[in-house]
């Protein structure tokens, strides 16, 4: 069978990026004729500035500037070679002070994401094994990325895990000479710690431990000579220990510098290590600038630059304490994360703050996960303590109003970055010109209306919903106990705007993941059978495919039924402890993706669905037309010829043994087929069907030994679709008789002789079905993760 194609992350995050920029807080430019580092002009409105990264205000001090200048004037605005050849005067100078405040070798380099580019693949080993915190720096994991092609397993596990990074140490430590954990010192959306300490304790424990930390958000407002927080928690480094700082940020300059104690790894490092090599240096300019600051971490004088932020970090904690504004950490950073949810609640509060003159930066999908969208705030020196309380007062009187007005609540928010948060006598925000019907199975909802509303669409009518919950409503393996939730919302007149049915169900993690990525995870389930699993609520089903809703875009009431809908359906997620929520088998629509980001969800590619639509033909001469020119060569060649190798059958009652034997054709097919990998269904499926009168059997014998060779087990829904819902083969006669695609030929035949309207063929295989003359239909999900391991998890792996 054809394969399937794949999801893009890039395209995804495209996606993401682009409704942000569309709602103006993205892909900014400042305006003006100067830059004071306390307010910023955007849009033609002078901010206050709580954006940026040069937390004590260096990159604004007359000594660096007027460092950078006389550099410029001495040395021209750049010494043009590698820096293994010969560097330009100053850099011995800067590589000097900055051992002095470290206290240990060290290696400047361009910037920090080359610098991780040219110390991880020299510093890692063959032999070794890297681990990554799955909020690391994307520099890190980005670098990371270049040892897999060099066989060294690179993994991912939760933030500030220190179970999981045991548990994963004590698994690799017979395997591996040297394990590294690669960890940021301070996060950058959240402005979280490492747990320095007790990490430096785990490798105590495990000798094989080594660290690698990016402490570029930590450098110069904390430790001793601002050396950074990693510094700040530690009295000497360790020679296991590596670390990086930078000269920008908050040193004022250019450039970032590791400090590797280990000599013998230093000279390597030195000597190779990639950009190091063949890159160009700093620029003179940015060097000089590097060294006055250098001068400033030197002296007392740093000391009382850290005090005064410290006294601003201390008045916005002082002030937002008095608030209800949800501050997803409280800690001594300069970076504060108030939490919105949704990213419409962000968008709207991030413009609102900016029409009040108050530039900050948004958080979203993926620095951090969707749902969990916020207004990212950083404190510097230049901010003023009456612009801090003037920034407190903007959100505290914004943010109730803001939450208002996108339907969302302080309770929503809660539970979605999973705090606790007094809202007192919180307003919940439905409309009450909206009713909401749930069940838990179809039997409630009378036939006709459910029909008319979705039932012409694949195995959704009544009768498809009764059997599959007859199926795998209380199935004895988990994998095959689902929950069933219906939902229709109707408007003051009854009238329906939005209907659809979800499942609880637990998925496989790679369902959607290349075949090569669920074939490696395969072969660890064969110890662990639920190893990458997680419990999924989805719109319909694991066995169903089309159009799972039915959505009265006509209606005024309707982006409000889809609100309301995304609103229950999270209370459902809560209440059924599902990791995530996925909405599925949609037409791209720019309103809906929009809508759907809006709300905290994002877009992947789903597998093509097959449809045709057109049965009218009388015989195959006029079916053959109706194909491409090519299409008609393939009919004869791979089609015709083998049609009279085959006894075609059309069973509807076979006997228990030949469901037996359909059921290992069935296996057959789904061994071979990881690229939609699933659960494989149990056998007690396909004994329902029998007793099931909406099914039927398409067998095919092959006459020469009278063995069946291709089973299709079809759907007869009755709105007039048919449905070949599973495929059976024997693969010793596949290839030479071609019998998928006389299985695909006679199914065609089959549902014209029943004159039905239409044939649902479902994913996969589009190249075979299109020769067929199937249309393509290109559909798309939109998912909401718990966080963005998972993703990101099977992203690392599929790029192994």
């Amino acid at each position: 069978m054809a394969k399937i194609k794949h999801n893009n992350f890039l395209d995804t995050v495209d996606e993401v990026i682009t409704n942000a920029t569309k709602a103006g807080v993205l892909h900014l430019h400042a305006e003006g004729t100067e830059l004071t580092g306390r307010k910023i002009t955007v849009n033609g409105i002078k901010s206050y500035h709580f954006g940026t990264t040069g937390y004590l205000g260096l990159e604004q001090d007359d000594r660096l500037k007027k460092a950078a200048i006389e550099a410029i004037k001495r040395y021209g605005t750049q010494f043009p070679l590698s820096k293994t050849y010969i560097s330009h005067p100053l850099y011995a100078r800067l590589e000097k002070k900055l051992e002095k405040i470290y206290k240990n070798p060290i290696l400047i380099t361009k910037n920090s994401t080359l610098g991780h580019i040219a110390v991880i693949p020299t510093a890692v080993e063959d032999n070794d094994a890297v681990i990554l915190d799955h909020q690391v720096h994307w520099s890190v994991q980005n670098a990371a990325q270049l040892l897999k092609i060099r066989g060294i397993p690179v993994s991912l596990i939760r933030h500030n895990s220190l179970e999981m990074l045991e548990d994963r140490i004590k698994k690799l430590s017979d395997k591996v000479r040297r394990i590294w954990y690669m960890a940021d010192g301070v996060y950058s959306m959240y402005g979280d710690y490492a747990p320095v300490r007790e990490l430096i304790s785990l490798s105590q424990k495990y000798p094989q431990l080594h660290l690698y930390f990016d402490d570029v958000h930590g450098m110069s407002w904390k430790g001793p000579n601002g050396s950074g927080y990693i510094m700040s928690m530690l009295d000497d480094l360790p020679e296991n220990v590596l670390l990086f700082g930078t000269l920008s940020k908050t040193f004022g300059a250019s450039g970032a510098v590791l400090v590797c104690p280990d000599k013998k790894l230093y000279r390597k490092i030195k000597n190779f290590g990639g950009p190091l090599t063949f890159s160009a240096q700093l620029e003179p300019s940015a060097v000089a600038a590097a060294i006055a600051s250098a001068n400033i971490h030197l002296s007392q004088e740093i000391y009382h630059l850290q005090n005064t932020l410290h006294e601003r970090i201390n008045y916005f904690n002082i002030l937002l304490q008095k608030t209800n504004l949800p501050l997803i950490e409280n800690n001594d950073s300069p970076v504060f994360y108030i939490g919105t949810g949704l990213p419409a609640t962000g968008y709207a509060f991030v413009k609102k703050l900016m029409n009040e003159g108050f530039f900050v930066n948004l958080g979203l999908f993926p620095a951090v996960p969707v749902k969990n969208t916020g207004v990212r705030i950083t404190v510097s020196r230049h901010n003023e303590l009456e612009d801090i309380k003037n920034l407190v007062e903007a959100m505290d009187y914004h943010f109730p109003k803001t939450l208002e007005e996108t339907d969302n609540s302080l309770s929503r928010i809660g539970k979605a970055f999973n705090i606790d948060i007094n809202n007192g006598s919180e307003k919940v925000n439905s409309s009450a010109e909206l009713s909401v019907t749930y069940t838990e199975t179809i039997q409630e909802i009378e036939e006709s209306y459910w029909s008319r509303l979705i039932g012409h669409h694949t195995i959704l009518d009544w009768k498809g919903l009764q059997f599959l919950e007859k199926s795998f409503g209380n199935h004895q393996s988990k994998e095959h106990r689902w929950s069933f939730h219906y939902f229709i919302i109707t408007d003051q007149k009854s009238i329906p705007v939005l209907a659809t049915f979800m499942t609880g169900a637990l998925w496989k993690n790679d369902m959607l993941s290349p075949a090569s990525v669920s074939k490696d995870i395969e072969e660890k389930r064969k110890s662990n059978p639920y190893k990458l699993t997680s419990n999924v609520l989805s719109m319909g089903c694991l066995f169903t495919e089309g159009t799972h809703w039915y959505l009265n875009e006509e209606h005024p009431l309707a982006k409000q039924a889809i609100k309301r809908f995304i609103l229950e359906i999270e209370s459902l997620s809560e209440r059924l402890d599902t990791k995530m929520t996925v909405l599925r088998d949609f037409i791209k629509e720019p309103w809906l993706s929009e809508l759907f980001h809006q709300e905290g969800f994002i877009p992947i590619e789903m597998p093509d669905s097959c449809i045709i639509d057109d049965l009218s033909w009388e015989n195959k001469k006029e079916f053959q037309e109706r194909l491409s020119s090519r299409s008609r060569k393939h009919f004869r060649k791979e089609v015709l010829p083998f049609e009279d190798k085959f006894e075609i059958s059309i069973l509807s009652t076979p006997t228990p043994d030949k469901i037996q034997y359909y059921y290992q054709l069935y296996k057959n097919v789904k061994a071979n087929n990881l690229g939609l990998n699933t659960f494989t269904y149990p056998e007690s499926l396909f004994e329902n069907m029998v007793s099931h009168t909406a099914w039927e059997f398409i067998e095919l014998k092959l006459k020469q030994t009278n063995q069946v060779v291709g089973i299709m087990f079809c759907y007869k829904n009755d709105r007039g679709v048919y449905v070949p819902s599973l495929v059976g083969m024997d693969y010793d006669y596949s290839r030479e008789f071609h019998v998928y695609r006389q299985l695909l030929y006679q199914t065609i035949k089959r549902a014209r002789d029943l004159k039905m309207k239409r044939i649902d063929l479902g994913f996969s295989a589009s190249f075979e079905k299109r020769k067929l003359g199937a249309s393509i239909i290109s559909k798309q999900a939109y998912i909401q993760s718990n966080d963005n391991y998972l993703l990101e998890q099977l992203d690392m792996m599929r790029n192994e």
